[in-house]
């Protein structure tokens, strides 16, 4: 079963239509790279997924289901000037942020769920940080907090929002080197990224839109000149010099 299937989605704000009819699977145990210029609808197609937003026509599900029933199984890192980094609130607090889904109302954290976060800061070599304030903490690790939120959530499907924008190279090929390990053990991983020298390195898959889907499939067969160039349209002066 295909990990997110979405059919026919079209969406508009303002009566500027943002997608226009994407018909896209995505299939689990990949790291999916989503590529377009800005303004192309890649964040919109994350919220779409997500449920945030209303759409014009379509269906997305998750795991064969709607999104209402499944959202224990998916889970967003948003880009980084989404985020309130004064909230007054240690690595630990957010990172625990992520049991949230598989708690009752008012049901406190309990040892198990000590333990997630604590896993989860372990995997991303962040541990020792778990006492900070957000605040204080560089780009970088600020981007591996959030990616060990989504560790603790136990979800099977990550959208990443641009999680490389701010961070240095030794944290980038960190956090890529742990993408490809939830794929070994079958996540579903969607990255929107907009560095195309690292796609081929980084992507198992691609999916390109510009308002409508490009191409979607393995990276070596479907990053190519001819739909780089119809994805990017006037902007391939900037194309060829990568």
């Amino acid at each position: 079963m295909n990990s997110i299937s979405i059919k026919g989605l079209s969406v508009s704000y303002d009566k500027k239509i943002v997608l226009t009819n994407i018909f896209l699977d995505i299939e689990p145990g990949n790291v999916y790279g989503i590529i377009g210029p800005n303004g192309a609808g890649k964040s919109t197609l994350f919220k779409a997924v997500l449920g945030l937003i209303d759409v014009n026509s379509g269906a997305v599900l998750i795991n064969g289901e709607p999104i209402e029933s499944q959202r224990k199984n998916i889970v967003y890192v948003p880009q980084k000037d989404e985020v309130d980094w004064q909230f007054p609130a240690t690595v630990m607090d957010i990172v625990k942020m992520g049991r949230y889904p598989h708690k009752k109302l008012f049901q406190r954290m309990n040892r198990q769920d000590e333990e997630a976060a604590l896993d989860a800061l372990r995997q991303i070599g962040i541990e020792h940080l778990k006492n900070r304030q957000i605040g204080e903490l560089s780009g970088g690790q600020q981007q591996r907090v959030f990616l060990a939120r989504a560790l603790c959530q136990g979800a099977g499907i990550l959208l990443l929002d641009e999680p490389f924008v701010g961070v240095d190279i030794t944290t980038e090929e960190k956090i890529i080197s742990i993408l490809k390990n939830l794929a070994a053990v079958g996540k579903t991983l969607l990255v929107v990224h907009h560095d195309l020298s690292t796609v081929p390195a980084y992507f198992d898959k691609v999916v390109l839109i510009n308002q409508r889907l490009i191409a979607a499939g393995d990276t070596e067969t479907t990053f190519t000149e001819e739909n780089i160039s119809k994805a990017y349209g006037g902007q391939l002066p900037i194309l060829q010099q990568v």
